[in-house]
């Protein structure tokens, strides 16, 4: 066993004797529906609270992982609106070079994402027969422009939602839901490896458990200080 391994059922040991029988059982829960075989992307959100929805709405479906790029607007929360999602899930802000969406994109497809972006498009599919034999990360665009150019010409599939009124297009917080329930939805039922990993539970386990104790800095200090002692003594880690 590796000594992070290790190391890691060592400070759950003790996290598991300082958090009730029911909310340990609650994170168990909740991690084994987790995904990240479904990611979502969103290119330059300026309203706080569309962004702040499309994040509830992920830590909802159980989405575990969200990147934003912000190439002309900044990323803002709306606390009343996000009420806490964002602590469950994990941000990936993508904000330091000249061209943010393409440097998510080469990340994604790094890791096998197929990149499909929710544009009407001359190549573009309904969300409902999209295929979903790969890994996929879902690009939404912000509420005035939608996707850049950018966005458009390096993604791998383009979808549609379907419409049945006279308005051009639904609010990003309902795409990104009608999407997601959609799509984790056929994933649950259509794809054999979807869940995390056992070493992505674990690990993600132990962030769920540190974010519910008083002074979990404190704790960690403590944590790596008896772990030092304990592989000094015994050699164990």
């Amino acid at each position: 066993m590796s000594f992070e391994k290790n190391s890691r059922n060592y400070i759950l040991g003790h996290l598991k004797e300082m958090i009730s029988d029911e909310r340990w059982q609650k994170f168990h829960d909740i991690i084994d529906v987790r995904t990240r075989y479904i990611t979502v992307v969103l290119e330059d959100i300026f309203q706080p609270h569309n962004a702040s929805a499309v994040i509830r709405t992920c830590e909802l479906m159980g989405i575990q992982d969200l990147h934003i790029t912000e190439n002309r607007n900044s990323y803002e929360l709306n606390k009343d609106i996000v009420v806490g999602a964002d602590k469950w899930i994990n941000l990936y802000k993508f904000n330091e070079n000249a061209n943010n969406t393409l440097q998510c994109y080469k990340e994604l497809k790094r890791k096998g994402y197929r990149i499909v972006a929710t544009s009407p498009h001359k190549n573009d599919i309904l969300i409902t027969h999209l295929p979903l034999e790969q890994k996929t990360a879902l690009v939404l665009g912000n509420e005035g422009d939608g996707l850049s150019e950018t966005a458009l010409e390096h993604a791998d599939a383009f979808v549609k939602i379907p419409m049945y009124g006279f308005t051009e297009s639904y609010n990003i917080s309902v795409s990104a839901a009608l999407c997601l329930y959609e799509l984790t939805g056929r994933m649950r039922k259509e794809v054999i490896n979807w869940q995390l990993t056992e070493e992505e539970k674990e690990t993600l386990l132990l962030d769920f458990a540190l974010k519910t104790i008083k002074n979990p800095k404190t704790f960690m200090r403590r944590m790596r200080i008896e772990l030092e002692k304990d592989k000094n003594r015994t050699g164990i880690f």
